[in-house]
């Protein structure tokens, strides 16, 4: 318990810290920001319910006001801008990536973090974030998907680092990657 706990914390406070690598906002005002590999690597280290947790934590304490997305923001206003549908989605992204975490284990560590990678904290993080797109800038949901592709090479990265990370911190110390047992 209090094991899970600590990792909880501790993720959470990585996904905040990420937050102090400077943004780049684009024209359209959605930021590239460096905590979407945080969001990632809550699910293919810690799995999904832990993962899940740690992004609810940091998404409850950017929603009491705590300045903790890039650029030193927090509030109940993030829920309701261009970006609110990529906060919204962290925790599910999170679920989603560590859930297939967990069910890729005949993969090596590195090829199922990957995947898990793209799946949850790609893919199902642009779901979100182009409903958000399309409901706070009032465009079609085409039009939305068209605008966040500026964000695909810099996402595949993060999920490659993601990936890479998790499989170092696995052959450094099995134990430490729940999302492995």
């Amino acid at each position: 318990m209090e094991r899970n706990v600590t990792q909880i914390a501790l993720f959470t406070a990585l996904i905040a810290a990420l937050g102090l690598i400077p943004q780049l906002t684009l024209a359209f005002g959605v930021p590239i920001t460096a905590q979407s590999l945080g969001v990632m690597l809550c699910g293919t280290v810690l799995g999904a319910r832990r993962g899940a947790l740690a992004v609810l934590l940091f998404v409850g304490l950017v929603a009491i006001g705590l300045p903790l997305l890039s650029g030193g923001r927090g509030g109940l206003g993030q829920f309701v801008v261009p970006t609110s549908g990529f906060l919204i989605g962290f925790p599910v992204a999170a679920f989603v990536t560590g859930y297939a975490m967990e069910r890729l284990g005949k993969f090596a560590v590195v090829w199922a973090a990957g995947i898990a990678a793209i799946l949850g904290g790609v893919v199902v993080l642009y779901v979100f974030g182009i409903a958000g797109l399309a409901i706070a800038l009032d465009r079609p949901v085409g039009q939305a998907a068209l605008l966040v592709t500026a964000f695909i090479p810099g996402d595949i990265i993060k999920a490659v680092l993601a990936a890479l990370i998790t499989a170092a911190l696995y052959r450094a110390r099995p134990n430490s990657v729940p999302s492995r047992r």
